[in-house]
């Protein structure tokens, strides 16, 4: 089945999806728990989705790096050199 969900607000440009009914529910559900609308609950968890998948690349791509005796020695280098702008007159 498709079902359009109804949105208000900043985010009003709207499409349809295809979405499952139990996933459907939820979104109202949710919705109607937090006093916000089903595109709010649907956006929010999208946005989190994409963060959490940034994070695990980020965290992948690190742990290679560090596997990599040359990469890992590059950017301990480039930490150091970093490292060096702390003594400067800031304070910081």
């Amino acid at each position: 089945m498709v079902y359009k969900l109804s949105f208000e607000g900043p985010l009003a440009a709207t499409t349809t999806i295809r979405v499952a009914v139990t996933d459907r529910d939820l979104a109202q559900e949710l919705a109607t728990q937090m006093g916000r609308s089903q595109m709010e609950i649907v956006h929010e968890a999208l946005e989190l989705y994409r963060r959490q998948q940034l994070l695990a690349d980020m965290n992948r791509d690190y742990a290679a790096m560090r596997r990599d005796d040359d990469a890992w020695r590059e950017e301990t280098s480039e930490r150091d050199v970093w490292d060096v702008t702390l003594g400067d007159a800031t304070g910081g």
